[in-house]
């Protein structure tokens, strides 16, 4: 298959998402990847380029991307002046939703294959009045899907039970229903991308699995029965296995992803590994879409010091979910 074109967001113009996408642009290896289209402000790229001292040259959107070229379907969104380096405002919230909304649109045109987005700052959409929390929820109701997270990094894979709730509460989700319903989505969103009978481990919720409901039930109660279930309907489930080992021997391919039961208990495992190189990758979308697993950085925006290093992964996983390997 031929190079897949992927469109770039830009994120929030006040954060890192600008810098990183052109410090991931002057980076050879990500054009061998894919072809790429940013989607945002050629007004902010070019202020920012001259900003950071980054040689690129900016083309037209049909152009193809390359090593310090960068194509631009240009939103002319803020306005001149409109932003300053690690403020939160409604005008870049705003401009950061239509950036997404631009790219679904390419991709729903099939102009491009996949969506890759650097991170936008939800306080800036709330006080925008973006009715979403975040790029997943949006995403879900612009495409009408339904979706879940998975996480990549090297060849460890993670589906979330749960992520942005308290813990008391994430305890609480742990349901037969959910399980089992998560685990036949993993098995679709993994065959999607090129993984016949993928082996989906559950991660247990209590020490050493609950060791019999001596140290928890939940196990025993919800998730050993939503193993059952989906192996009675043909998914490779597996578990539950114990969290402080799970992630490690899907690391050392025993598994092919992970089910983790909430935030942390996947992100400590993924981010630790790999801080830099965790991807996140929406599943159930007729697109790909990766992001990068941090945030507007707002604390060093304009400093120069970003780290391109997940949106260069994020672009790589992206390509690769694209052509389907």
């Amino acid at each position: 298959m031929k190079k897949p074109r992927l469109a770039v967001t830009l994120g929030d113009p006040a954060g890192i998402g600008p810098e990183i996408v052109l410090k991931a642009f002057l980076e050879p290896r990500v054009h061998g990847w894919a072809d790429l289209l940013v989607v945002g402000s050629l007004e902010v790229l070019r202020v920012q380029a001259k900003h950071f001292g980054l040689a690129v040259r900016f083309a037209d959107p049909e152009a193809s991307s390359a090593p310090g070229v960068v194509p631009v379907h240009d939103l002319e969104t803020p306005k001149e002046g409109g932003w300053a380096f690690g403020e939160v405002s409604a005008a870049c919230g705003r401009a950061s939703l239509q950036y997404l909304e631009a790219a679904v649109a390419l991709a729903k045109s099939g102009a491009v294959q996949g969506i890759v987005t650097a991170p936008i700052h939800k306080e800036a959409w709330k006080t925008a009045g973006v009715p979403y929390p975040g790029h997943t929820e949006a995403l879900a109701a612009f495409f009408g899907a339904r979706v879940e997270t998975m996480f990549v990094v090297d060849r460890l894979r993670i589906f979330f039970l749960s992520r942005h709730v308290s813990l008391r509460r994430a305890i609480e989700l742990v349901t037969e229903a959910r399980t089992l319903e998560l685990l036949r989505h993993a098995k679709r969103a993994l065959e999607d991308f090129g993984i016949e009978s993928p082996r989906i481990a559950v991660a247990a919720l209590n020490p050493h699995g609950g060791e019999g409901g001596l140290f928890g039930d939940e196990e025993m109660k919800a998730l050993g029965p939503a193993i059952e279930r989906a192996r009675a309907e043909g998914i490779v489930a597996l578990g539950p296995v114990p969290a402080d080992s799970v992630f490690y021997q899907a690391l050392s391919g025993r598994y092919d992803a992970v089910i983790s039961l909430y935030h942390d208990q996947g992100h400590i495992a993924a981010k630790t590994y790999d801080f830099y190189r965790t991807v996140s990758v929406t599943t159930g979308l007729p697109v790909v879409r990766t992001s990068v697993d941090h945030g507007t950085a707002f604390d060093i925006a304009g400093q120069g010091i970003a780290n391109p290093t997940s949106l260069i992964e994020a672009i790589r996983v992206a390509a690769a979910f694209a052509r389907g390997t």
